[in-house]
């Protein structure tokens, strides 16, 4: 216990943490408005039938990108940065049993569908078709 308490008390260890939020958060300001503005019109539609694209490579390299986006997604719940719209980016990005059910809990809250459209007008993209819009 005393060597967390050492540990914890190193200013090193607070300087660390300072710059990793301001990575994570300038990092997040930079790629979730390109990566919204990728997403299919259609990606949170009644209708649409997810299918994996890519090859092995392809697929584990954006699994890997989505798991990371989702730890510091989790991760920017207490520290900077815009950690819900991360998270959702991460699930996106990733292939797991039950992913459509949690992505559909995500945007059926009113404030995300509206973060979600902003960013995409920002870029100049069409709207989202939401689930919930039908």
């Amino acid at each position: 216990m005393d060597s967390l308490q050492a540990w914890l008390a190193d200013p090193r260890v607070w300087t660390a943490v300072g710059v990793v939020s301001a990575l994570l958060f300038v990092g997040t300001l930079v790629a979730i408005p390109r990566v919204v503005a990728r997403l299919p019109v259609d990606h949170f539609a009644p209708d649409r039938t997810p299918r994996p694209r890519g090859g092995l490579l392809v697929r584990v390299s954006r699994n890997v990108l989505g798991v990371v986006l989702i730890l510091a997604g989790i991760a920017m719940l207490v520290l900077p940065g815009q950690g819900i719209l991360t998270l959702l980016i991460g699930l996106a990005m990733t292939e797991f049993p039950g992913k459509r059910r949690m992505e559909l809990a995500l945007v059926r809250r009113s404030s995300i569908r509206t973060s979600l459209q902003w960013l995409r007008k920002r870029r100049a993209a069409p709207p989202l078709r939401f689930e919930v819009d039908a």
